[in-house]
């Protein structure tokens, strides 16, 4: 689904997957979702729109909360209402299942490490709050009206598309510039800020497996290993054979309002009945990341997702 005219990723969505078919909604008008759902008759829905770069969301607050934590809801009840779900009927065996993307950010200032489905939550941006109130209306829809209704908690997934505002893709980007010699600094904020990597792709899988159960229910997806900025930042040169000491400039710009210092999965219950596991570890992912823009900027290209501004937000 795509919102507004003439809109930029449909032409990234084309080259990836050519025979996509495209429909038209906005996770702002639930008028809109209604008649999308209506239209396709969906099995499944997944639901990844958001407003999802958390330094963002401390600048438009109320747009985040909006788009993602209030868009949730509006995709809920379009499923609910084209489906004809209310207190006086329940869900056929032919149901629309629906999947929310649930973010690691949720638990914020944690509680325990790791993190599994029952750790409390606190989060520490708008990005975060937003995200929380999705996963507990996610959960009250299940619970009220017996639709399927699941929430994957995912932790920090990562892939060559990746937008060149976050950490992992600023990273590779900015070692793939300083190798080509097309950059000498790479600036960055928090360096000991610890986060559990993984790749999209394994977590793209998850989210299938998720909706393919006999019965809904959320699930913590993650590595359940930690890695630092730093340690990001001392792989990703050394792939390309550089000393990120002579080239990293730490600036306190970068650093959010209110941090979230250590974030790890306990993924043990998807582990155990999904039986899923990722595939692809955290030094193959970076060199993946690091060679896919040294490929890309030797082209004489620029990256598709380019910040609005050289000091990524």
């Amino acid at each position: 689904m795509v919102r507004g005219q003439a809109n930029p990723h449909v032409a990234r969505l084309r080259k990836h997957i050519g025979d996509v078919q495209l429909t038209t909604g906005d996770l702002l008008d639930q008028g809109s979702l209604i008649s999308a759902v209506e239209r396709v008759q969906p099995d499944e829905v997944y639901n990844l729109g958001a407003i999802s770069y958390v330094p963002m969301s401390w600048q438009q607050a109320e747009l985040t909360a909006e788009v993602t934590g209030m868009g949730v809801l509006r995709m809920l009840e379009a499923i609910r209402v084209v489906s004809g779900v209310g207190q006086s009927r329940t869900p056929g065996p032919g149901q629309i299942r629906f999947y929310q993307a649930s973010s690691s950010e949720m638990f914020g200032m944690v509680r325990e490490t790791p993190q599994n489905e029952r750790t409390p939550f606190h989060p520490r941006s708008p990005y975060g709050v937003a995200k929380t109130y999705g996963h507990y209306i996610t959960q009250n829809y299940r619970e009220s009206y017996g639709m399927f209704a699941v929430s994957g908690i995912l932790f920090n997934h990562e892939s060559p598309r990746r937008g060149a505002e976050f950490v992992t893709r600023k990273v590779s980007l900015g070692v793939a510039r300083i190798k080509l010699g097309l950059a000498s600094e790479l600036r960055m904020g928090n360096l000991e800020a610890r986060r559990d990597w993984g790749f999209a792709g394994d977590y793209a899988r998850a989210m299938r497996m998720m909706l393919a159960q006999d019965a809904p229910e959320d699930y913590v997806i993650g590595t359940g290993r930690t890695q630092s900025v730093r340690d990001l930042v001392e792989l990703a040169f050394a792939t390309v054979g550089l000393n990120w000491r002579d080239h990293v400039v730490q600036d306190p710009r970068f650093t959010r309002p209110a941090e979230v210092d250590l974030l790890c999965a306990d993924p043990k219950k998807a582990r155990e009945q999904l039986g899923w596991e990722p595939e692809v570890g955290f030094e193959e992912l970076v060199a993946m990341m690091v060679e896919s823009d040294l490929r890309l900027l030797s082209s004489s290209s620029r990256p598709e997702d380019e910040p609005l501004s050289p000091d990524h937000w």
